[in-house]
């Protein structure tokens, strides 16, 4: 016989609940107009360290700890002088793409776990939207995940969080999120 897969908590609760309250909310026609996570990518730019390995291995380990994939090598875009960055140079930085079960469990323990250890945590900030309600959400040291021991944090680093949405205006996402519980700042608080 068959087991059945038990699905994560967030992509439960999106499906049986989250969508239906978003879609009367939004006052949208349709169950499919209702924004919808695609993907959570977790960066991190290499930015003066680019040379140095073990600053390297150090991301590269942060990275796999926290998101449970191995992340690929990003390349440069565009040529920046000062920054002595030329186009399609390597190892400009890292980063690693999170779907389905594993995207859902990320944002659970990014919510429920990590971003309470924040010192002086007053909510993430509000202006992290883009256009087409894409939130990006950046961590100033990669201490505040569970996951990292006292060893994996003596090199400290800060790692860019990007909610792709689709259907997403920079309203309407931050209400999905707000369902999944995502502490953003109060109007008004600095």
């Amino acid at each position: 016989m068959a087991e059945k897969k038990i699905q994560p908590r967030l992509k439960s609760l999106y499906n049986e609940k989250i969508a239906r309250e978003l879609k009367e909310e939004l006052e949208l026609k349709n169950i499919n107009q209702v924004p919808k996570i695609e993907k959570v990518v977790v960066a991190s730019g290499m930015g003066r360290n680019k040379d140095d390995k073990n600053y390297w291995l150090v991301v590269a380990n942060t990275i796999a700890k926290v998101t449970g994939q191995v992340p690929v090598e990003r390349m440069a875009k565009k040529s920046i002088a000062s920054f002595k960055i030329r186009k399609g140079m390597n190892k400009v930085g890292l980063s690693a793409t999170l779907r389905g079960d594993k995207m859902y469990e990320f944002i659970d323990r990014l919510v429920n776990v990590s971003l309470p250890r924040v010192r002086d945590f007053h909510g993430v900030r509000l202006s992290g939207f883009d256009r087409q309600g894409n939130y990006n959400l950046g961590i100033v040291e990669q201490s505040i995940f569970p996951e990292l021991s006292f060893e994996d944090t003596t090199t400290l680093h800060g790692l860019q969080i990007t909610f792709v949405i689709k259907n997403g205006s920079a309203s309407a996402s931050q209400k999905l999120l707000e369902k999944f519980g995502m502490p953003f700042e109060k109007k008004g608080a600095k």
